[in-house]
């Protein structure tokens, strides 16, 4: 829209409507020697110097660009084809909100429709939606999703504590003063609790049983017993997946999740210092009038022709508050058009590829550190690309060492997990050449002495 400054008249008939002459008329309430306060601004700078002061304070950050990353814990660098980001930079999405109206809105409800029906392939669910905030959330809004089916008559949630730390505590904060009882992921430490420790929390009061996949460390568990116990209990299961790992490893749909949620960020998003990112959420049939976010559906227009709709829209801003799931305001439109983009560009050849490389050469950088003197890693865990290793010295001056030979090295776990002392969480993905493998090898090694 174009701006049209008003006139000096118009000014006149504004300030005569409210019954003043000035506009300083406007501050007589402010006293005097409060409106202009004497300000110590620096000189003002050209356009060419505030963009080089600017550049410098960017490029004091430590990024993947400059270095080579073997960090995780819950955001990858992947390679991302440039076709993502030229797409979402078209003002039609860039600048699009939620697309109410369908007959001015149809690449937006397609692209939405096209990132569902991918996102179903992938997990092996029924529907999904366009979506949360972030994986946490979406975590959150499943345990929403498994009260609601009890009919609140449930209020028990088992989280398995090689669940991402920080979307356990979101879950529990979402959920602070609803009466629900959250066990499983205290007592026990991560790397003792199995699925039988589990098996013995669910009762008839469970509504929800969460597990990840891989698990916080990157290991894979072998669920089938949970997922049948936690049904014939009468409770759901919900899967928080890695969508990376899906395009190589059966899906939760296959191993009989109810729910399947988690953070889209590794389809074509990039890391972006945290955000924003994009929660997805995809379930069976019989809980899809349960979830909150927006689904998009096909049909057919006056003439015959395929069109796309808002087909369900839960928040409660739509419909009745009594019958809404959900009050949140945003389906992250843009990120999700960023992994239906993603997704199309890679095809299911391509996310096997780029999956299957991060699997091998994670592998082969677990094998040589733990080669290593005064290094362990659990070489004959299943995982696939990330797992932990025990550091001969505390990993915060490992990771000093490291980031002077241009390295950002592993997450430390000792403040999620006190037990898990001088370990790091080590994620590599097809970024990492051979190469820069190697060159942490070595580079433990030096740093081990």
């Amino acid at each position: 829209m174009s701006y049209i400054p008003h006139t000096d008249v118009e000014r006149q008939q504004m300030l005569a409507a409210i019954g003043v002459t000035t506009i300083e008329d406007l501050f007589e309430s402010v006293p005097s020697r409060y409106r202009f306060p004497k300000l110590n601004l620096p000189k003002g700078l050209s356009e060419l110097e505030a963009w080089a002061e600017v550049q410098a304070f960017a490029e004091a950050n430590e990024h993947a660009g400059d270095y080579a990353l073997f960090r995780g814990a819950g955001a990858y660098h992947h390679y991302i084809p440039a076709a993502v980001n030229h797409v979402l930079l078209r003002s039609e999405f860039y600048t699009a909100y939620t697309p109410y109206q369908p007959e001015v809105s149809q690449g937006t409800l397609q692209a939405i429709y096209e990132y569902q029906s991918m996102l179903c392939a992938l997990t092996g669910m029924d529907a999904a939606n366009a979506s949360h905030y972030d994986g946490a959330t979406s975590l959150a809004e499943a345990v929403t999703v498994a009260l609601e089916a009890s009919r609140r008559k449930r209020n028990k949630v088992v989280l398995h504590p090689a669940i991402h730390p920080h979307y356990r505590a979101v879950v529990r904060t979402y959920h602070q003063g609803n009466g629900v009882e959250f066990v499983g992921d205290t007592g026990k430490t991560i790397e003792r609790t199995t699925a039988d420790d589990l098996i013995k929390l669910i009762d008839d009061q469970t509504a929800l049983v969460a597990v990840q996949y891989p698990n916080y460390l990157g290991n894979i568990e072998d669920f089938s017993k949970l997922v049948e116990a936690t049904h014939n209990a009468g409770a759901l299961i919900c899967f928080v997946a890695n969508p990376m790992a899906l395009a190589l490893f059966k899906s939760p749909g296959e191993l009989g999740a109810d729910i399947v949620v988690g953070e889209g960020q590794p389809l074509g998003i990039p890391l972006s210092y945290g955000g924003p990112y994009l929660g997805f959420f995809a379930v069976r049939d019989e809980y899809v009038r349960r979830i909150a976010g927006r689904i998009v559906g096909e049909t057919i227009d006056h003439d015959g022709k395929r069109a796309f709709v808002m087909t369900l829209r839960p928040r409660e801003q739509d419909i009745r508050r009594e019958k809404a799931s959900s009050n949140i305001c945003t389906n992250q439109g843009l990120m999700a058009l960023a992994a239906c983009v993603y997704m199309s560009l890679m095809g299911r050849s391509g996310l096997r590829r780029a999956a299957e490389i991060s699997y091998q050469r994670a592998h082969y950088a677990a094998k040589q550190i733990n080669k290593l003197k005064g290094y362990k890693v659990n070489v004959g865990a299943a995982f696939f690309n990330e797992f932990p290793v025990k550091c001969p010295k505390p990993v915060s001056a490992i990771n000093d060492f490291l980031i002077e030979r241009g390295i950002i090295g592993g997450y430390p776990l000792e403040g999620d997990y006190p037990k898990l002392k001088d370990h790091m969480l080590v994620a590599v993905t097809e970024m990492n050449s051979k190469d820069e493998i190697d060159l942490l090898v070595e580079a433990l090694a030096e740093a081990a002495k």
